[in-house]
């Protein structure tokens, strides 16, 4: 994976992660919470995948160009 790649799949982790956060302390996230116990399905799914994208881009960004 080359370091533009690697750096765009980091940056893209960030924000799925912070939309996530937000996401999760939403109204609609807090009436999810409050009937089910648990967060929309679309703040859990924010936050998988912006931590799936930004340890992929600091997996390839520490592997170093070969």
């Amino acid at each position: 994976m080359n370091k533009p790649l690697s750096l765009a799949l980091l940056v893209a982790g960030v924000v799925l992660l912070a939309l996530g956060v937000i996401e999760a302390d939403s109204v609609s996230s807090s009436f999810s919470r409050l009937f089910t116990g648990e967060p929309t399905d679309k703040s859990i799914w924010l936050l998988i995948g912006g931590g799936v994208a930004t340890i992929a881009g600091l997996g390839g960004l520490g592997r170093g160009s070969r």
